[in-house]
């Protein structure tokens, strides 16, 4: 999984492989009110930290950069105070990062004050998986007669993890999401104080997709739609993973993203558009255009069968 999404001929490295003309649409790239509630919500971190300058604020798994744009744009009032640093393993997407903002490629060096957001960053980290037969044993990649990847399961595991479950039905699968949590950890041990903000479709129990069919919750995607089997096509379609909540260390509060925009005022900006949009709609100009899609970049960002059923976490420090 990491060679297919991250090699130097991996989906995430190719070009333009992400993104409205991609494969998906992210949150931010909705449109700009997601970023504008991400900075409201900024503003609110910075002040319950005592205003720190440096407040270093880390987008990663940025891609593109539409996120860091969005809060550019929004100019909140930590602007001033605000290091904007935008985290993304290809050296394309970096490339496309906004001027104003420092390009990583990893998650910089800590201590600090500030706040690190993963927007459908875990799904796409690699991880282990397993499959129960007769026990739970993991699933290697091999190589077939033919020269195409084959499964090859291994051992029973001895010890298990205790997320999974003592049995299941012949055949099941589950993830070992190792990269997920040691990620979250990385991410919490470089704040002095702040928060790291996790969005993702999320799981609560590894024990819960385990009795799901595979399918749903390990999915491939290649233009647009639903792809192959994870092991065709390497390099040319995205590898997902629902992340599995009981893995990861235990946030400080979990919401879904309709109710963490709520919560961070995005009815207030709605509203604002639709005033401005009624005071300007004879002579419409650019902003006016910008406050008038508020309406409908929130019914997609809030839509409970879609991004607004997403998972949010927070771990605070």
């Amino acid at each position: 999984m990491s060679a297919a999404l991250y090699g130097p001929d991996g989906f995430y490295t190719s070009e333009g492989r992400a993104g409205r003309r991609g494969d998906f649409i992210t949150s931010p790239e909705v449109g700009p009110l997601f970023g504008a509630v991400v900075a409201g919500f900024l503003d609110a971190e910075w002040r319950r930290l005592g205003e720190p300058d440096p407040f270093t604020v880390v987008d990663a798994g940025a891609g593109p950069g539409g996120l860091v744009r969005a809060i550019q744009l929004a100019s909140p009032g930590c602007s001033e105070a605000m290091r904007l640093i935008a985290v993304d393993v290809s050296a394309s997407q970096r490339e496309r990062h906004p001027d104003g903002v420092e390009s990583l490629e990893w998650l910089p060096d800590g201590p600090f004050d500030g706040v690190i957001i993963a927007n459908e960053l875990l799904d796409n980290l690699p991880f282990r998986l397993v499959v129960f037969d007769d026990g739970w044993r993991e699933a290697f990649v091999g190589e077939g007669i033919d020269g195409r990847f084959v499964e090859e399961l291994g051992e029973r595991l001895d010890p298990c993890p205790s997320f999974l479950p003592p049995s299941a039905t012949l055949g099941s699968r589950a993830p070992i999401q190792d990269s997920a949590a040691a990620w979250v950890d990385a991410a919490r041990l470089r704040l002095r104080s702040g928060s790291v903000i996790v969005i993702d479709y999320v799981s609560p129990t590894t024990a819960g997709l385990a009795i799901r069919p595979w399918r749903e919750w390990l999915r491939t995607y290649r233009q647009h739609e639903r792809g192959d089997h994870y092991l065709a096509v390497p390099g040319s379609q995205d590898i997902t993973a629902e992340v599995a909540l009981d893995q990861l260390p235990e946030p400080d509060t979990v919401r879904t993203q309709a109710q963490w925009l709520q919560l961070h005022g995005i009815g207030d900006l709605v509203e604002e558009g639709k005033r401005y949009w009624a005071e300007h709609a004879g002579r419409p100009d650019i902003p006016a255009l910008r406050m008038r899609s508020r309406v409908s970049e929130a019914e997609a960002l809030l839509d409970p069968s879609g991004l607004g059923a997403f998972t949010v976490c927070e771990w605070r420090a």
